[in-house]
């Protein structure tokens, strides 16, 4: 089994959902283009899901490729599921609370996850580097 192309294809899945949901709030909604920036809007909270994963999965899925490939194991490979599981959380701490305008703890420890999961993806992959 290879976490890393799981985690690849779960990061992809991701991104394509939040899409689709985005897709689905504008058929709902009416709304053929932009988003009120109303925190508590459907609309804005699917854009911005959407928008947030869009900015951090292609690294993090190039990250963990290229890493899967090089043959890694042990705590590279939790780090490659904690990105992937903080990125889920992040998504569900924007889209489930009934507004953006308050911090909400799912939102905070999928950020903080992503950022410790992406920055020892970094350092494993100049390891690999180096070594």
């Amino acid at each position: 089994m290879s976490i890393s192309l799981i985690c690849v294809t779960l990061l992809a899945l991701l991104c394509l959902l939040l899409g689709f949901n985005v897709s689905m709030v504008r058929a709902r909604t009416q709304t053929m283009y932009g988003a009120d920036p109303d925190p508590a809007s459907a609309m804005y909270k699917a854009v911005r899901a959407h928008g947030n994963t869009t900015e951090y999965v292609p690294i993090l899925a190039l990250l963990i490729y290229i890493l899967g490939q090089a043959g890694a194991s042990g705590w590279v490979e939790w780090a490659m599921i904690l990105a992937v599981f903080s990125r889920y959380l992040f998504a569900v701490g924007i889209l489930v609370p009934a507004t953006m305008a308050k911090p909400h703890p799912m939102r905070f420890l999928g950020s903080l996850g992503t950022y410790l999961a992406g920055i020892a993806l970094v350092v494993a992959l100049l390891l690999k580097a180096l070594g």
